[in-house]
């Protein structure tokens, strides 16, 4: 008896490294992961098994108990699990089945009459109801094991009758019910989301001395080595409780999370760049006529041909008079310092506000009827980076140049030049002082 239970349980441990074998190939995943949203699992399951019974436990030998040889004889079980927690379960089993043993120990040893002697013990049903504690998937890359150890321990009730054969100690009993604690170990293998491999081995403590038929100084036990499939229940995709990783399906998220991260902060850097190659094409003056291409509605205009604000030609060119002398009155001067004054661009950008309209349409109308020439200076604050201040003071020159033109004004007489942070008229530790800073200059010439 002893050779026969020796090779089971020597099965069971084979079975059980071989599938550890198997689990360090994952399964692929088959269910999709959407970031951070409330997930589903698969928390009941059913189970069914069958294996031996043995009077036979690791807690007593040949000489501890009412019989000295236990007898192997089928039983099968079955149960019902609710997954709570990933390490904890509630499971309730239902078990059938005989449990037999021969030579009593109370007849002399080696003896005919002890030879002869025997017990059966017919289990009617059987329930129980356990904690089951599950080894939680720790693991950092799989969410899903495969190999899922457990114990389990909890308290139940049966109804069984003993049949004694040539026991003077001992007498047959009609069915009687008992309390018992069960107390196991065992691993499951995970086939699939759905399917699981169960080996497992209990012990009962029965809460009576006389479940054989004997009545001994000590309450009998038993034991049941199993192995059976656990069907979990649930969505279609959902994982398992019991073997689903939190650690690594946090790892996958935060891990795709980064990768869309980076994708967007290419798609917007692509954007900037091309955002800023059209803004250069608009801002520049390929054919030289001293209108921007973005105002520019007569592209391609011959050099030294003189052109509207819109950069088309003009039909009659008044004559030049090169040798008039340019005189600059006061009130001249106070056209130009009430457009200064006035002049406001949008934050950061080179868009002037429309309240700085009506000054500078005073100042278009200056350089249509003198004919003066306006050279514009831009200049900012030492707020952000020189490279930057640079081009936006440039830029605010010319969106003022460009707007004097739009008005009538001859473009080839107005110079837009930007000078950036090089040329502070205050202080620039004060916001007073940048303000101040923060300017478009108009000089007539």
């Amino acid at each position: 008896m002893n050779l026969t239970f020796t090779r089971l349980l020597l099965m069971i441990a084979m079975m059980g490294s071989a599938n550890t074998l198997f689990a360090q190939h994952p399964m692929k995943d088959a269910d999709s992961t959407h970031r951070f949203q409330k997930k589903s699992f698969r928390t009941f399951s059913i189970g069914l098994n069958a294996g031996m019974l043995t009077t036979y436990t690791p807690f007593n030998g040949p000489n501890n108990g009412d019989y000295r040889t236990p007898e192997e004889k089928l039983g099968f079980g079955g149960y019902i699990k609710q997954q709570i927690l990933p390490g904890f379960g509630l499971q309730a089993d239902f078990l059938a089945g005989k449990v037999n043993a021969f030579r009593a120990n109370s007849l002399a040893t080696g003896s005919d009459a002890q030879q002869n002697s025997s017990f059966e013990s017919r289990i009617d049903w059987s329930a129980s109801l356990s904690g089951n504690f599950t080894v939680a998937n720790l693991s950092l890359n799989q969410k899903h094991s495969l190999l899922s150890p457990y114990l389990t321990a909890g308290a139940g009730y049966m109804s069984s009758s003993a049949s004694v054969r040539n026991t003077p100690a001992g007498a047959s009993t009609p069915y009687e019910r008992n309390w018992f604690v069960p107390v196991g170990a065992g691993f499951k293998i995970g086939l699939s989301q759905v399917v699981n491999l169960d080996f497992g081995y209990s012990v009962y403590f029965m809460k009576t001395n006389n479940f054989d038929g004997v009545r001994g100084g000590m309450n009998d036990r038993f034991s049941y080595a199993h192995g059976g499939l656990e069907i979990a229940l649930g969505k279609k995709h959902a994982p398992q409780l019991q073997n689903y990783s939190a650690i690594a399906a946090l790892r996958e998220q935060t891990a795709a999370e980064s990768a869309d991260l980076r994708t967007e902060l290419s798609a917007s850097e692509q954007a900037r760049l091309a955002m800023q190659s059209q803004y250069n094409i608009d801002l520049s003056d390929d054919d030289q006529d001293g209108v921007a291409n973005k105002f520019d509605k007569c592209p391609g205009s011959p050099a030294g041909t003189t052109v509207d604000g819109s950069g088309c030609p003009l039909k009659v060119q008044a004559p030049v008079e090169t040798t008039k002398v340019v005189v600059v009155t006061d009130e001249d001067r106070k056209v130009v310092g009430e457009a200064i004054k006035n002049l406001e661009f949008d934050l950061g950008k080179a868009t002037i506000k429309s309240k700085s309209y009506q000054t500078l349409n005073r100042v278009a109308n200056l350089l249509m009827q003198k004919n003066f020439s306006l050279k514009l200076a831009g200049h900012t604050d030492n707020t952000g980076s020189a490279e930057l201040n640079l081009r936006l003071s440039k830029d605010r020159a010319e969106a003022v140049k460009a707007y004097l033109v739009s008005q009538g004004a001859n473009a080839s007489r107005i110079e837009a030049t930007g000078y950036g942070e090089d040329q502070p008229i205050a202080t620039n530790k004060t916001a007073a002082g940048r303000q101040q800073n923060r300017r478009v200059e108009f000089s007539l010439l």
